[in-house]
């Protein structure tokens, strides 16, 4: 497969079958929001449901919780979102356009080769003054003449109040692990949880950044899995390290390339990290993070038992030991997994015929449809669609009878549907059908009632 130069063929393919469309479109859109349509949810909802049979459901100490958008703020003010989560960020004075310095300073260093520099241990005053020594122009007018670098709060903010003299301000969560943290008594208690244990959250969160306009690489409003791991501070980097592993061990089992994958680990460290390393995956515009693996140390939960004033402590039922446990996040954010994925997966592949098929080989039990029923021709749908319903039951499937049967496998191709169900004239005389490989393109005629057994076999995982 040929690796992607850009994202525009996969941005047309994605408005043309129905994977996402351009938020509020109708009305000139709204800039980086994206839809997600029939295809894209499957598609994104696939990838949600793998990440929590691994995370959640095949691990015997991982509990899930969905923790509510929008929360005490309180909270904000003992993760430190509300005096430090900013990004820092730039004026043009020609263009009044708005930038973010780093991701200036890291395109025009992608543009020049420059590959050993470690741009977010950069003060504000380093970058400004490499900005301005370099002569980075603005990407919008193409002139040099910016304001001071500034640090710009990403969070939402609305206010909760019935009258305008009775307003508490709240903010959109920006991210969906303080859910996690302050739940961490509640699901210990309820569940009975021994340390080490876990607590997944896969949600919505929300950040007002300026993007470099990547399609769904970076959004204001975007999905996290988050699985926080709660353990003793002693065994703190046996567990980041196994995360690790168990991270790219999930990219490469929803149908990344090991080879487009690789560890970074972070220049400039959190004062209360430990240690902290993303995933990068080769993008069309490059290597960027996929996900984050860090050791947080135990600063979480102090700051909420700080804040708070409820005692965050352990108690182990065999030690007697009291202590706030050290904890190791994973979080991913599920668009940008979705675009990697997408990436991967498109293809443009040269018939012996001549002509030229794109097929998305998604990995079989993500894809958006398991199987589409095909009848070979409309006289023949009654039973088509009886067979059709029949599929149903086990698998997400489509229907199509519209066009040749080479039309339809051509779009079936191009949405990933591992496999094609067609019914023809032996299917009402011999009860067979034939199923279509969508890699290999290669039929099979098999029984009818084998059916079920046929696509289990080769779809369950």
């Amino acid at each position: 497969m040929k690796k992607l130069e850009n994202l525009d063929k996969i941005v047309n393919l994605c408005k043309n079958r129905g994977f996402i469309f351009q938020g509020s479109e109708i009305y000139g859109g709204m800039g980086n929001t994206w839809d997600y349509g029939p295809i894209g949810v499957e598609l994104k909802n696939n990838i949600k449901k793998a990440w929590w049979k691994m995370f959640v459901q095949q691990a015997d100490n991982s509990y899930g919780v969905d923790a509510a958008i929008l929360m005490n703020s309180r909270v904000w003010d003992a993760s430190g979102h509300t005096a430090s989560f900013s990004d820092p960020k730039m004026d043009c004075r020609n263009c009044k356009t708005r930038h973010r310095a780093d991701n200036l300073i890291e395109e025009y260093n992608k543009k020049h080769g420059i590959e050993d520099m470690k741009v977010d241990a950069m003060s504000k005053e380093e970058m400004y003054k490499y900005i301005v020594e370099n002569q980075i122009k603005c990407p919008n007018c193409g002139k040099c003449d910016f304001t001071e670098i500034k640090n710009f709060n990403l969070m939402f903010s609305t206010k909760r109040g019935v009258t305008e003299d009775n307003q508490d301000i709240i903010y959109l969560r920006p991210e969906t692990a303080q859910g996690e943290f302050v739940n961490f008594l509640n699901v210990q208690r309820s569940t009975r949880a021994k340390v080490p244990f876990g607590i997944a959250q896969i949600g919505k969160a929300f950040r007002n950044e300026i993007t470099p306009g990547n399609f769904i690489f970076r959004t204001i409003e975007f999905e996290q899995m988050e699985h926080q791991f709660f353990c003793k501070e002693e065994d703190g980097e046996k567990y980041y390290n196994e995360y690790k592993q168990k991270a790219w061990e999930f990219a490469t089992s929803v149908g990344l390339s090991a080879e487009h994958l690789r560890f970074k680990d972070h220049d400039k460290l959190a004062h209360y990290a430990k240690a902290a390393c993303d995933i990068q995956y080769l993008f069309p515009m490059g290597w960027n993070e996929l996900n984050g693996i860090h050791n947080r140390s135990d600063w979480d939960l102090s700051r909420h038992q700080e804040f708070s004033g409820k005692s965050m402590l352990y108690l182990d039922p065999i030690t007697n030991e009291k202590y706030v446990p050290n904890d190791i996040e994973y979080s991913i954010g599920c668009d940008r997994l979705v675009l990697a994925v997408l990436c991967e997966a498109y293809d443009e592949e040269e018939l012996e015929d001549g002509e030229t098929r794109v097929v998305m080989h998604f990995a079989p039990h993500i894809a958006p449809y398991k199987v589409a029923v095909l009848p070979l021709q409309k006289n023949l749908s009654e039973k088509a669609k009886e067979v059709y319903k029949r599929l149903q039951a086990n698998f997400m499937a489509t229907y199509d009878e519209a066009g040749s049967i080479g039309k339809r496998y051509r779009r079936e191709d191009e949405i990933g549907t591992p496999y094609c169900v067609t019914i023809d004239f032996d299917t009402l005389e011999k009860g067979t059908v034939t199923v279509r490989d969508r890699d290999t393109m290669k039929q099979d005629t098999i029984k009818i009632d084998e059916i079920e057994q046929y696509l289990f076999s080769r779809l369950t995982k």
